[in-house]
C-alpha cells in the first residue's frame, strides 16, 4: 500500500521533475547532431560556448526572437492550440513514470514518480491519443494544403502504429498482473527483466514506437522532400519549437516507459545498491536507449509511405497480436 504524499512534495516534485525532462530535451537535441556529426564524420555543433555546451541556449534564443508569423486566413484559436496541445501531453505522460522506490528525507516520504496510479499504464496511451489532435488541429488551422496533407499523413501513422503499441506491452501486463507502472517494475524484481520473455513484445515496442515518435526511419510526418515541412509548415519562432519539443520528449518519454516495462525500471542489473543510486540506473538505461534512437535515425534510409503503412498493419500488428495471445496462454497454463 502506497504511502500518503503531502500536497506540497508532488507540487515541487512536479516542478522539478518537469524542468529536469526540459533539460533532457534541450541537450538531447544537442547530443543527437553530436553523435550524428561523429556518425558522419562531421563534427557538429561547436561555435556556441565550450564544445558547443551553449548551443541549446542559443537555438531557444533564435526561436524566441523569431517573428511569431502565421497565415492571414488560419482559424486564430486553433492554430495556437495545436503546438500548445502536443507540448502539455508530451510533459503529462512522464508524470507517472516511476524513477525509484521512494525516499524518507527529514521525516517526508518522497515518492518515487510525480503520480503513482493503478492504471498509469493507460493514462499514457491515453494523453498519448490526445496528442494526436495538437498536430491534425495545427495542420488544419494553417489554411494551407501542404499542413493539411502533413496533418493527414501524421494523424494516419500514428494512430495505426498505436494499436501495435498497446498490444505491444499486453504480454508485460499479462506477466506482471497489473497496470501500474510502480507494480510492474516491482514484479521484475522478483524475476528476469521482461525484456528475455518477452523479446517479441520489446521488438514490436520499438519498431511501434519509433514511427509513434515520427522518428527516423518512420519520420514521413515531416519528409521535406514531399510535404515541405509537414503539418508544421506555417509555424515559426517558439510555436515551432513547442512542436519540437514535444516531438522529443515523447522520445524520452518513450524510451522511460520501455525501461519501466522491460528492463527493470530504476533496478540494476543483479545489484540495486543504496536507494539513491535508483534513479542513476534508471539515467543510464534511459540514456542507452536514447542512443539507440539517435544510432537508427543516422543509419537508416526513409521508407515510403505504403511501406510504412505497410510494415505497420501487416507484420507489427499480427506479430503484437499473436504475442500477446501465446503469452496469455502460457500465464493461465503455467
Amino acid at each position: 500500500m502506497s504511502q500518503s504524499v503531502e500536497w506540497y512534495v508532488s507540487l515541487i516534485q512536479a516542478l522539478v521533475v518537469i524542468n529536469l525532462v526540459m533539460a533532457t530535451f534541450a541537450y538531447l537535441t544537442l547530443a543527437e547532431r553530436k553523435i550524428m556529426g561523429r556518425m558522419q564524420l562531421r563534427y557538429g555543433p561547436n561555435r556556441a560556448g565550450p564544445y558547443g555546451l551553449l548551443q541549446p541556449i542559443a537555438d531557444l534564443l533564435k526561436l524566441l526572437h523569431k517573428e511569431s508569423f502565421y497565415p492571414a486566413a488560419a482559424i486564430d484559436r486553433l492554430y495556437l492550440l495545436g503546438p500548445f496541445l502536443a507540448a502539455f501531453t508530451a510533459l503529462t505522460t512522464f508524470s507517472v513514470i516511476p524513477f525509484g522506490p521512494g525516499w524518507e528525507v527529514g521525516g517526508v516520504y518522497i515518492p518515487g514518480q510525480v503520480a503513482d496510479l493503478d492504471i498509469a499504464l493507460i493514462l499514457i496511451f491515453a494523453v498519448g491519443s490526445v496528442g494526436v489532435y495538437g498536430f491534425i488541429v495545427g495542420g488544419w488551422a494553417s489554411d494551407s494544403k501542404y499542413a493539411l496533407l502533413g496533418s493527414m499523413r501524421t494523424c494516419a501513422q500514428l494512430v495505426s502504429y498505436e494499436v501495435s503499441l498497446a498490444l505491444s506491452v499486453l504480454g508485460v501486463v499479462l506477466m506482471a498482473g497489473s497496470l501500474s507502472l510502480t507494480e510492474i517494475v516491482a514484479s521484475q524484481d522478483e524475476t528476469w527483466w521482461y525484456a528475455g520473455p518477452q523479446l517479441v513484445g520489446l521488438v514490436v515496442f520499438l519498431f511501434a514506437g519509433t514511427a509513434e515518435t515520427a522518428r527516423a526511419p518512420f519520420d514521413l510526418p515531416e519528409a521535406e522532400q514531399e510535404l515541405v515541412a509537414g503539418y508544421h509548415t506555417e509555424y515559426g519562432g517558439m510555436r515551432f519549437g513547442l512542436y519540437t519539443m514535444s516531438e522529443y520528449i515523447n522520445l524520452i518519454t518513450l524510451s522511460g516507459l520501455c525501461v519501466t516495462l522491460f528492463f527493470g525500471g530504476w533496478h540494476g542489473p543483479y545489484w540495486d545498491g543504496p536507494t539513491w543510486l535508483a534513479p542513476i540506473w534508471f539515467v543510464l538505461k534511459l540514456a542507452l536507449l536514447l542512443y539507440v534512437f539517435i544510432w537508427i535515425r543516422t543509419t537508416l534510409p526513409r521508407l515510403r509511405y505504403d511501406q510504412l503503412m505497410r510494415f505497420g498493419w501487416k507484420v507489427l500488428l499480427p506479430v503484437a497480436t499473436v504475442n500477446a495471445v501465446v503469452t496469455a496462454i502460457l500465464v493461465v497454463a503455467l
